[in-house]
């Protein structure tokens, strides 16, 4: 059999899958409520007639708390964390350092350089000492004062907005998991395994239609 008709097989097969629009709404519903969508998560419920798994009050936390970074206000993240749960910081420093390591940004993005200075030497470089693991992370956080213009510098993703998001997410899985929710998605889970059966697939030389774009869905012929 040649690879055009491998692949032709495997989409006939896809196409017979049962996968339901009940399926894919619990598995968008899902990915609202765990990473703490709460308006979207209503307004799907309204429009798709799915129910939530959990109550969306429960979800006003980590709203607050994603908000709060969203501005930038480390500050207040720690704070409303603390509130939460006063041990969670303690129980996880990488988790503390990044929290420090996001207000150092800040300061850097306001141009607060003095502020930011005596902060990184106060604050940072003990946690460094402490916890070797987050040394490279720091180090590099720290090379920010070296440029005039750090956000175009080689360490300049430090200061988009991906990073920001980044600790945001791990903030989130952190109060999850305090809550003893799920932390991950199902559809993250499910990205993983399609990664990982697509290795497999590649490694083994079988051919079959491989998705190159998740975002695009993009598929063509792996051998």
């Amino acid at each position: 059999m040649d690879d055009s008709s491998a692949s032709a097989v495997w989409m006939s097969r896809l196409e017979t899958l049962p996968l339901s629009r009940g399926d894919m709404n619990t598995l968008v519903m899902d990915y609202l409520v765990t990473e703490g969508y709460k308006d979207a998560a209503q307004v799907f419920m309204d429009e798709a007639g799915v129910q939530s798994p959990i109550n969306l009050e429960s979800m006003s936390d980590r709203i607050k708390i994603r908000e709060a970074m969203d501005q930038g206000n480390i500050d207040l993240v720690t704070q409303m964390i603390n509130d939460f749960d006063p041990e969670l910081l303690d129980m996880k420093p990488t988790l503390y350092f990044h929290l420090q390591q996001q207000k150092l940004i800040e300061l850097i993005r306001s141009k607060n350089i003095e502020e930011a200075l005596q902060f990184a030497q106060t604050e940072l470089a003990p946690h460094g000492e402490d916890h070797p693991e987050v040394l490279a992370e720091l180090e590099k956080t720290m090379s920010l004062f070296a440029f005039s213009d750090p956000e175009n510098c080689p360490f300049g993703d430090l200061l988009k907005p991906s990073q920001k998001h980044k600790v945001a997410g791990e903030l989130n899985s952190a109060v999850l998991e305090s809550q003893n929710q799920q932390t991950t998605t199902n559809l993250h889970t499910l990205l993983k395994i399609l990664h990982w059966s697509q290795d497999m697939l590649t490694q083994q030389k079988v051919s079959y239609p491989k998705i190159e774009d998740i975002s695009s869905g993009i598929i063509s012929n792996s051998t």
